[in-house]
């Protein structure tokens, strides 16, 4: 299978994960229970995250364990500007650029300000649309920090 095909699949896979967390409702409350999850989860890693959740332009809740610092807070908004700018998971842009062979620098007015790679995700009101972001931000591997994120708001979920 060619990378071309690879990260098409790999798209759509992210695009279904997106569709499969659209909520019905996610309250302030909701967004506390993911940030903890999310802290809990990333426990397991042997680095340490940073969590950030936004809801209608608000920092709702924001978390920075021992160990990570102002580099992380910059990572959370870059992943955060990601997902505000495309309406998509910071990783399903960051395949997105791959598929068609576009650099960051190709597709956003200030690269600095954004990131394609793994830790952003939308949170998304089934009537509502896109009402905020969880992001992660901490691990060596990005595709990391997106599973605690998935991990969080697929706790939330389960709990609904």
């Amino acid at each position: 299978m060619s990378n071309h095909t690879e990260a098409e699949k790999r798209f759509e896979q992210l695009h279904e994960l997106e569709q499969e967390l659209i909520f019905e409702r996610f309250s302030r409350s909701d967004a506390l229970a993911a940030g903890l999850k999310a802290i809990e989860v990333g426990e397991s890693y042997a680095d340490p995250i940073a969590v950030e959740i936004t809801m209608d332009d608000l920092t709702v809740f924001r978390h920075l364990t021992e160990g990570t610092g102002t580099v992380n807070e910059e990572w959370l908004e870059r992943k955060r500007n990601s997902v505000e700018l495309t309406k998509m998971s910071s990783l399903r842009f960051k395949t997105e650029l791959e598929i068609n062979g576009e650099t960051l620098e190709d597709r956003v007015p200030d690269p600095e300000r954004y990131a394609a790679g793994g830790g952003g995700f939308p949170i998304v009101l089934k009537d509502k649309g896109m009402i905020g972001a969880i992001c992660v931000s901490g691990l060596p591997d990005d595709v990391d920090d997106h599973q605690i994120a998935i991990d969080a708001l697929r706790y939330v979920k389960s709990q609904m």
